[in-house]
């Protein structure tokens, strides 16, 4: 179950979600897809070899990592984890006594607009590697922190960058005009009504713009 849980249902969560405001925001997806058409032209047409993804293991391509980056922030797909005090400590009047549990949300403090402006939008620039650095500790944490960070962390990002990757390359998805996205808050979050997009291949729209704009 730990395996099915970790493993499978946080990917699927953020590849929708990411899918969900790329769809919603075609700028970011127009740089994205630059960057990926310069990186990994094999892409396109053929699956590429480990070799070829190569940048997306080491994370090289940064329009793709803010882009996943600030997917993670407003959509953390483990939203809640449960901790135990160490020792009694006072928090907003409250005594909480050593040993008890205690639940974090990286919901809640990724959406502190104190620490990210405007904290609704969608703005994969909060992850240049500057404002990265500039983030209070313990601010962004769609992985756990300190000696309790995921496991899997390296492996679930590596999953999110190579579908993502794929499925751009070679289409372009879309949302349907009266979709309104609702969120299922379980043990991992996720679209309360599915994902449902339009599938294009994107050669075809592609051809398209070129001849529209011709």
């Amino acid at each position: 179950m730990t395996l099915l849980f970790a493993g499978h249902d946080t990917t699927t969560s953020t590849v929708s979600f990411m899918f969900y405001e790329l769809a919603r925001h075609p700028h970011v997806l127009e740089r994205l897809l630059a960057e990926q058409d310069a990186e990994l032209p094999s892409a396109q047409h053929s699956t590429p070899t480990a070799e070829e993804l190569q940048p997306l293991l080491t994370g090289e391509l940064t329009q793709l990592e803010m882009v996943l980056e600030e997917t993670l922030r407003k959509y953390p797909p483990a939203w809640i984890g449960p901790r135990r005090a160490q020792e009694s400590f006072e928090f907003e009047g409250c005594t909480v006594p050593a040993r008890a549990f205690v639940n974090y949300s990286s919901w809640a403090s990724h959406h502190l607009p104190d620490v990210f402006a405007e904290p609704e939008e969608f703005r994969p620039e909060r992850f240049t590697p500057e404002a990265s650095a500039a983030l209070p500790k313990g601010a962004y944490v769609p992985f756990g922190g300190g000696s309790r960070t995921c496991i899997g962390m390296r492996f679930g990002q590596l999953e999110v960058r190579t579908i993502a990757t794929l499925i751009l390359s070679r289409c372009t998805l879309s949302l349907p005009n009266d979709f309104q996205l609702s969120i299922r808050q379980m043990p991992t979050i996720s679209p309360k009504q599915g994902m449902p997009v339009v599938v294009r291949p994107r050669t075809a729209t592609r051809a398209a713009s070129v001849a529209t704009a011709a």
